[in-house]
C-alpha cells in the first residue's frame, strides 16, 4: 500500500471509530483485571488467614489456591472475549474500511 492510502485511511471516520472502540474496549477489559488483581492483592494484605484456611478439615489446599487459579483462568477469560470481539466485529469494521479507501 503507498502513502495516499494510508492517509484516507486514517482520516476515514469509521477508521477513528474503530480505533476509539477497540481501545476503549482494552482500557475496559484492563481495569476489570486490575480490579481483580488489586482485589487479590487487598485479600492479601488484609484477610491472609481466608487465604490461608483449608477448604475442609481433612484437606490440605487453602482457599488460596483456587482463588489464585482463578485469577489467572479470569486472565485468559478477558483475552478470549478480546479476541472473540476483535475477530467478529473489529474485524469486519477493518475490511469495510479497506473496501471504501481502496480505489
Amino acid at each position: 500500500m503507498n502513502d495516499s492510502i494510508y492517509k484516507r485511511i486514517e482520516q476515514n471516520p469509521r477508521f477513528q471509530e474503530l480505533v476509539a472502540k477497540r481501545e476503549r474496549f482494552a482500557w475496559i477489559l484492563s481495569a476489570i483485571m486490575l480490579g481483580l488483581y488489586l482485589a487479590f492483592i487487598i485479600l492479601i494484605a488484609f484477610e491472609p488467614q481466608l487465604l490461608g484456611a483449608r477448604i475442609s478439615p481433612d484437606s490440605s489446599i487453602t482457599w488460596g489456591i483456587p482463588i489464585g487459579v482463578g485469577l489467572i483462568l479470569s486472565a485468559f477469560v478477558l483475552t478470549g472475549i478480546y479476541v472473540y470481539r476483535a475477530n467478529g466485529e473489529f474485524d469486519s469494521l477493518n475490511q469495510s474500511i479497506l473496501e471504501e479507501v481502496q480505489p
